[in-house]
């Protein structure tokens, strides 16, 4: 419901002519910070029709009327009496930030993700590009068209002369360096000719940083197998009846994917249409992007690292309609592609795909909902899809195609597990990596292989202890213990970045002997170099790849085998393809299986069957390696088998038994404070308001409560965090009841409240 205002203007703000039998435009406002909600101001006469949405506008606010921008989300006719409202002072845009058809997206975000829509279009058009950076105020100068005439009755100087010549035979205006270059000429001419009316001194925009095509060399349509064809012909079929679609491709590692999407992308161009791809951020290697700029001239590529220059300029390209294909993560899918026909969103299981911070959106959620508003294909991909996904498409809401066979007929590679239970029997065993997987190595290594080692775990030891006291070394400001970082003799809080020197003896008690248990992917590198020293190694975490430039060299590096062992984090599962590797090792497969999260089984179900397909992409094979505490766990066994759907079934019943999603929709409530009781009490009042709402509407029976109780990390960033969890069958119902919870909340400066719906991270 719009805010109706109070006549608290003064006179400095045009008011439109008065008038009983006179039709207004009424532009509906919200703002990207405070306040809340949406609030009415009449569009006086020099504005009207200039004013649409989504432009900016300078609008009076509050007693003292200070203008504040403000986004116009729509405009509507009243034949109101207009002394009630306030008017629109300015423009901020000529043109339109967003299409309609994104204005409804961002409206659908702000109402599902129970956020506030200013911040939901502060969102979705770069900052970058409401500064208008990259952009510098350019004079050029034309001939005027009184100039033929002027000429006839008043005489030029040789040089001046010569400036009219040179703008006769120009196509467009030139810039004042440019005329001075071909007529030899001085600012001064080109004064004098403009006040005596014979030229026109003009005002240009242009960008210090242009977009434009690549160079890559052309290649040519791969050959499709029977299951890529069959992948290709329903989504082919889905672009041609010209309606929404959802296509799930359930395709297994090196099945030829993305071949199907470029393939589909082909048609999409040839009529005249544009397409997303959203890929995780980390995918987006040169590898990547070069697949498509070989296949496309117009390819623009959106990440987190552009800058803002860059980025702003992408976003003008994109939106001139010259761009074919927009390659990007996850805020991609906000891009202003005017002739949209088809998103793609690839290993759409990521986790990465979810925004961490407000508002809370989920990319997949978004693409689905702008492919039925704009009314065109939507096409997920994933060897190991969700289980919200494979539930929707299991339930015949979206259209299920399977490749189960890798490109080429190549064989899925070997898994065997090694039970790390078993007790070591010799020192070649003590350490990280066990004697099977030594052999293996040393095995993939003699063969002129390489080697892919994945330890979800930064630093050399995940704690530092006193074995005399006890103590071990603790974040003060999270409830985290402190990660030992050997190389820097740093000790280092993975979440808020606090770090000390690692002490050398026991802050507490004083003894000397420090023990470093726990193992990261800097210890790991360590025993590998030792192990191996005949070998290069190198180290993907976040901690060596300070940059993405980084990223990009260690890649080109492994992929041009100049690096034999690439170890790391889970960046190094992410969808990339080296033939070359003969051998992947899972150091540790329980890294993410006992967290308290209902999703740990799938995590790590997807992250083992993810690094696995790394392997045996090439003519010689490949072998897989696990290392695990719990080799019997449901998860890890249908990995070693590349058994997805006999593990989403048994997850999905799992779920169904605890009443977790998808059979239910979650909403998960933070509350967060530098004072322990204040927060404590604040969620336990939240907790109230829902309970009490709830049974007031008799839907005890639809929407349960989960706590409040202490969140898993109960201190982070110096603040106590409480939570709970809302869970109901109906998304409707539960937005209702949180909204309604929200509004009796007293917000204050030392209490922040969190409201993630569909949450990803339960920690």
């Amino acid at each position: 419901m719009a805010a109706r205002q109070l006549t608290l203007f003064d006179d400095f703000f045009e008011k439109p002519s008065q008038g009983t039998d006179k039709t207004l435009s009424i532009a509906r406002v919200v703002f990207g910070q405070m306040p809340k909600g949406e609030f009415d101001y009449l569009i006086p006469d020099h504005l009207a029709g200039r004013l649409l949405p989504v432009q900016r506008g300078r609008v009076p606010l509050g007693k003292s009327n200070r203008l504040q921008i403000g986004y116009c989300v729509g405009v509507t006719q009243s034949s109101l009496d207009d002394s009630a409202l306030k008017a629109v002072h300015s423009l901020v845009d000529e043109e339109r930030l967003l299409s309609p058809a994104m204005l409804d997206v961002t409206h659908w975000i702000a109402e599902h993700y129970l956020c506030d829509w200013g911040q939901v279009l502060e969102t979705v058009v770069p900052k970058c590009v409401r500064q208008k950076v990259g952009l510098r105020t350019v004079f050029k100068y034309r001939l005027s068209q009184k100039n033929d005439e002027l000429r006839k009755n008043q005489r030029l100087t040789a040089k001046q002369q010569r400036v009219l010549e040179v703008l006769a035979v120009t196509n467009g205006p030139l810039t004042a360096e440019a005329i001075a270059a071909k007529a030899g000429c001085s600012s001064a001419v080109l004064a004098n000719l403009v006040k005596r009316g014979f030229i026109e001194k003009e005002v240009f925009q242009e960008r210090t940083f242009a977009a434009s095509g690549d160079t890559t060399p052309r290649t040519e349509p791969l050959s499709l197998n029977d299951d890529q064809s069959r992948a290709l012909r329903m989504i082919l079929e889905a672009i041609h009846s010209g309606g929404h679609k959802t296509i799930l491709i359930h395709g297994v590692t090196g099945s030829g994917k993305t071949e199907v999407y470029i393939q589909a992308i082909e048609e999409v161009v040839r009529r005249g249409a544009q397409a997303i791809v959203l890929v995780p951020e980390i995918s987006l290697t040169p590898q990547t992007v070069e697949r498509f700029r070989s296949r496309f001239r117009h390819v623009a590529v959106l990440h987190s690292h552009l800058t803002d220059a860059e980025r702003a300029a992408q976003w003008e390209w994109i939106a001139s309609g010259e761009v074919e294909v927009v390659v990007g993560a996850r805020s991609a899918v906000f891009s202003p592609t005017p002739r949209l026909g088809l998103i793609v969103l690839d290993e759409e299981h990521e986790s990465s795909f979810k925004q961490e911070s407000a508002p809370r959106y989920h990319a997949r959620e978004v693409a689905q909902q702008r492919a039925r508003i704009e009314q065109i294909p939507l096409v997920l991909g994933s060897a190991t899809p969700s289980l919200e996904t494979w539930y929707r498409a299991q339930r015949g809401e979206y259209v299920l195609v399977g490749l189960p066979k890798r490109i080429a007929n190549l064989p899925l590679p070997d898994v065997r597990t090694v039970d790390l239970r078993e007790p070591r029997r010799t020192a070649e065993t003590r350490g990280v990596v066990t004697r099977q997987l030594h052999m293996a190595i040393e095995e993939a290594l003699n063969d002129g292989g390489q080697v892919i080692l994945l330890l979800n775990r930064r630093g050399f030891a995940t704690h530092v202890q006193c074995p005399a006291c006890g103590t071990v070394l603790q974040c003060p400001h999270c409830d985290i213990s402190l990660t030992h970082h050997k190389m820097v003799g740093r000790a280092i809080c993975h979440y808020c970045d606090y770090e000390i020197e690692t002490p050398r003896q026991c802050p507490r008690c004083g003894s000397p002997r420090i023990r470093f248990s726990g193992v990261g992917t800097e210890r790991l590198e360590a025993e590998i170099k030792a192990r191996f020293p005949q070998a290069k190694c190198l180290r993907m975490d976040a901690d060596s790849m300070r940059s993405r430039l980084a990223y990009e060299r260690a890649f080109a590096e492994f992929r041009q085998g100049r690096v034999q062992i690439l170890l790391g984090t889970q960046i190094i599962a992410k969808g990339l393809d080296f033939p070359n590797v003969r051998l992947v090792g899972v150091v540790n497969a329980d890294t993410a299986l006992h967290f308290p999260d209902f999703r740990a089984s799938e995590r790590t179900f997807q992250l083992v069957t993810q690094v696995a397909g790394r392997t045996g992409r090439g003519p010689r094979g490949g072998q897989v390696i696990v290392q695990t505490f719990t080799p019997e766990h449901p998860a890890i066994q249908a990995a070693i088998r590349h058994d997805y759907e006999t593990f989403a079934r048994q997850e999905l019943q799992v779920r169904q038994t605890f009443g977790y999603p998808p059979f239910c929709h979650l909403v998960r409530i933070v509350v967060s404070s530098e004072n322990e009781t204040m927060s404590k009490q604040c969620i336990q009042e939240f907790a109230d308001s829902i309970e009490e709402i709830v049974k007031t509407a008799g839907w005890q029976d639809k929407i349960r409560l989960i706590g409040p109780a202490p969140a898993p990390l109960a201190k982070l960033r110096g603040k106590y965090r409480y939570h709970l969890q809302v869970m109901g069958e109906s998304q409707s119902s539960l937005r209702q009841v949180i909204a309604s919870a929200r509004e009796r909340f007293s917000s204050s400066q030392t209490v922040t409240l969190t409201i993630d719906v569909d949450p990803i991270d339960m920690l």
